[in-house]
């Protein structure tokens, strides 16, 4: 009885062994099971930064092409609102000598008191400004001789391309009997410029002699052409 009793314990025994080394095995499977299911996302998550660098390097590269275009359209805009050497849109450069052709003639009116020479000034360039006196000089058997301004209020106005303006000198006639000042030559300088032009006088031969040894001689602003001041 006794003996039976051990046997089936035994027997016993091992059933409940084999059941838990199954169940010990059946756990080691499934986690193993669960250790590659989440090495899997592990590599994964390796693999993403590859992923992300080519991801990076397209991006790189789309915002290099977008920085490129960019500046081309900075430049552009930049170039584009850019006016000149003047800085703003519209507004035309001071008249030059080199684009002016400047000719002198006797306009001289019987019955004024004064003769007078008249220079025109054609602009042979683009549109400019143009304001003021221009500088006259005579060129004498005396030395030079300086015009004096007349004193009228100059106008600032816009020489198109084509046109032309025109200014007086004014001198008095030599009626004194003497051979006076002889006159041999005229040079003249436009408004705010430094170049100079030598014209032939095309007016009386000679000045009358002043006492007080003074320029008679009187020039009007630009645009005042005409007889007189």
């Amino acid at each position: 009885m006794y003996g039976n009793r051990r046997k089936a314990f035994l027997v016993s025994a091992l059933l409940v062994g084999g059941a838990m080394l199954m169940t010990a095995c059946q756990d080691a499977d499934a986690d193993a099971a669960q250790g590659t299911s989440s090495a899997t996302p592990a590599g994964q998550t390796d693999a993403s930064p590859g992923a992300s660098a080519t991801g990076g390097e397209q991006g790189g590269e789309e915002d290099k092409a977008s920085g490129d275009s960019s500046g081309g359209k900075d430049a552009a805009s930049g170039s584009g609102s850019g006016s000149g050497a003047n800085g703003k849109a519209g507004k035309v450069g001071t008249c030059r000598t080199d684009g002016l052709k400047i000719t002198a003639a006797d306009n001289t009116i019987d019955g004024d008191p004064d003769l007078t020479v008249a220079v025109t000034m054609k602009n042979i360039g683009t549109d400019c400004a143009m304001s003021g006196y221009a500088g006259v000089d005579l060129k004498t058997n005396a030395g030079p001789l300086s015009a004096k301004r007349t004193g009228q209020e100059p106008t600032s106005f816009t020489l198109k391309s084509g046109e032309s303006v025109a200014f007086p000198i004014n001198y008095p006639a030599n009626d004194s009997g003497g051979s006076g000042v002889r006159i041999t030559g005229l040079l003249v300088t436009p408004p705010n410029e430094t170049k100079t032009v030598t014209l032939q006088w095309p007016g009386a031969a000679t000045l009358p002699v002043t006492e007080d040894g003074g320029s008679p001689v009187k020039v009007g602003p630009v645009g005042s052409a005409g007889q007189g001041s």
